[in-house]
């Protein structure tokens, strides 16, 4: 039977109607800025997220990059979480290709950062320290919603400290819908509300929302201009690109507010593993759920439910991500096989 991949969001493939649209895209030289598709990407996400302009890039690492190198100057230092993308799984680029300085603080279950632990951080103007420029968050972090009244109150503390706020919402949607699910309301409209509070919001496409490639940065005017810079420096730079943007505006049009599908479904699979001794189920927020294993049943776990035809990441701890690729009996038969293993 064909294996039932839960290892990440990132490994969905086109529907027929997303190549589609793909395959009839009107394209240009995006590097020229005569893409007309990529423009149109770019205007639409930008308005949706209330701001005056984005950029399409290949991906949320270098989304990340660009916005950090925009807002940071050689010698400049980032706040951010210590298991925040942006730090700790992005290679280190801030530090390698932008001599910025990262100064991680641990995060919080929900992903916040302490605000107190954030005001210590910022560091006094004295020539011995790097200069305090950026407070970067993430939303949804590890599949958990960062709420909005910290939002809200981390924002006024970066203001009033005199610091930029960036975005790494690579699952924003996910939040989003999330969000609209607990408090009513439309998902686009909150989607706009926690980017609000931003300066520069970064966005995938190539996650829960299922397009093959792509993300966007997005802040003003000028912003994204120095971004296009980075983009550029940072071999970003694509040509007849509207064949990947065409990708990105379908899944806009289209798979947004199936999400709460993938949010059901990781429910599901976090109760049907329930009572299983050695095995804790952390309550999912939205497309990821997360098994601890006892030591014991730890050992070659992933490796037992690839063979039964489960693909998962992790050891001690199991990370099992829902998207579009994996169907209500899809779980059923991944709970079946989890459990018999575990």
């Amino acid at each position: 039977m064909k294996p039932i991949d839960l290892r990440s969001d990132t490994v969905t493939k086109p529907t027929p109607a997303m190549r589609a649209a793909m395959a009839t895209a009107e394209v240009g030289d995006d590097v020229y800025g005569d893409d007309p598709t990529v423009n149109a990407l770019q205007e639409r996400i930008a308005a949706m997220l209330g701001f005056e302009a984005a950029l399409f890039v290949p991906s949320g690492t270098m989304s990340n990059l660009c916005a950090l190198m925009s807002h940071c100057a050689r010698g400049d230092e980032y706040i951010v979480g210590q298991m925040a993308h942006t730090y700790r799984w992005e290679g280190g680029g801030a530090a390698v290709l932008g001599s910025i300085q990262p100064q991680p603080l641990a995060q919080q279950p929900d992903g916040s950062i302490p605000l107190a632990e954030i005001e210590a951080a910022i560091k006094p103007d004295d020539v011995h320290y790097a200069r305090s420029r950026l407070l970067a968050l993430e939303n949804t972090w590890g599949g958990q919603v960062l709420p909005l009244p910290y939002i809200e109150s981390a924002t006024a503390l970066a203001r009033r400290r005199g610091l930029a706020m960036h975005l790494d919402g690579a699952r924003l949607f996910n939040a989003a819908v999330a969000t609209a699910q607990a408090a009513g309301g439309d998902a686009r409209s909150h989607a706009r509300t926690i980017a609000g509070h931003f300066d520069s919001v970064s966005v995938c496409f190539s996650k829960g929302l299922g397009a093959p490639v792509g993300s966007a940065l997005c802040g003003s005017q000028d912003f994204i201009a120095r971004a296009h810079r980075w983009r550029k420096m940072a071999g970003g730079g694509m040509r007849q690109a509207g064949v990947l943007a065409a990708a990105a505006l379908h899944a806009l049009d289209h798979h947004v507010d199936r999400l709460d599908e993938d949010h059901a479904h990781a429910r599901a699979l976090a109760e049907g593993l329930q009572d299983l001794p050695g095995v804790t189920v952390l309550p999912p927020q939205s497309n990821i759920v997360f098994v601890d294993l006892a030591p014991p049943k730890a050992a070659g776990a992933v490796e037992r439910l690839r063979a039964a035809g489960v693909l998962c990441s992790g050891s001690v701890r199991l990370r099992l991500v829902t998207h579009l690729d994996v169907s209500a009996a899809d779980i059923q038969r991944a709970i079946a096989v989890l459990r018999a293993t575990l």
